[in-house]
């Protein structure tokens, strides 16, 4: 088997599926080395759903991020965006993905920094910059707007990443354990702030993260997902109500969930 894209036919999706995943696997060659990075998962993100992943480390989670979002090819296996079948190449482009670090451009403004996506389409610039003006001051940041990287905090600087994001694709937001390197109060604030986002524009939304309880704060679903090779070990489904905060993660509800989903990650964590 080599490392392309199947034309394999798939069952029907739901018409109300923004995406669907079906079999999808990656395996990666290097001379006489194999790594199997995903045996056939399969999902799916309705629109303005709020999806989770959750695995070990390593399990396969970003690469599958990268098939996705027309990165990286699949060994196997089909993708659909709005029940349409796509290769890699439709994909790209067709999602707002953020990885695990803010990848600022230090040269660049803030509000550069967030038109940046738009400058990549050829946007007129005069245009690129009224939306990116609009995001800022919709959502509290237009006083730092001719700001650089280094003079904001890592929050901050997580902040604008996000609304670069969302301003390149506010629609399909794939975003790779965002809050993973902040603080603990920083962090919270920042789960806030992204829930009201993505109310506010009624994303659908695939987050990576391995932190329980954020999952349970922030998903409508979450994915339990194996160790390398990664398939899906359990659909979770979060039926708390919204918008939720910090104390709603100490209803008995919750508090179950927590515990099922720590007890799936604890016997797949390699030694």
């Amino acid at each position: 088997m080599d490392d392309t894209q199947t034309d394999t036919p798939v069952a029907p999706v739901a018409q109300h599926a923004r995406l669907s995943v079906e079999g999808v696997t990656k395996i990666y060659r290097s001379g006489k080395r194999t790594v199997e990075a995903l045996s056939p998962v399969d999902l799916s993100v309705a629109p303005g759903e709020f999806v989770s992943l959750i695995g070990p480390s390593g399990c396969g989670k970003s690469t599958l991020f990268n098939i996705i979002a027309g990165v990286d090819t699949p060994t196997a296996g089909s993708l659909l965006l709005d029940g349409k079948l796509t290769n890699t190449n439709e994909r790209a482009g067709k999602v707002g993905y953020m990885p695990q670090q803010p990848l600022l451009l230090p040269w660049r403004t803030v509000e550069e920094n967030v038109m940046l996506g738009l400058d990549v389409r050829r946007v007129p610039r005069k245009e690129a910059q009224q939306q990116a003006s609009a995001l800022l001051k919709r959502f509290g940041l237009l006083e730092f707007a001719n700001s650089y990287p280094a003079d904001l905090s890592g929050g901050m600087r997580q902040r604008i990443a996000l609304l670069r994001t969302v301003l390149f694709n506010s629609s399909f937001l794939l975003l790779d354990e965002p809050f993973g390197a902040l603080d603990a109060l920083t962090r919270f604030t920042l789960q806030m702030w992204l829930q009201d986002l993505w109310q506010s524009f009624h994303s659908s939304v695939i987050f990576i993260t391995h932190d329980v309880r954020e999952a349970i704060l922030l998903s409508d679903r979450i994915y339990v997902l194996s160790a390398r090779p990664a398939s899906v070990l359990r659909t979770i489904e979060v039926d708390l109500p919204r918008p939720r905060r910090q104390e709603d993660l100490a209803q008995p509800q919750a508090l179950r969930l927590e515990q099922e989903l720590l007890s799936l990650l604890v016997k797949e964590q390699p030694l």
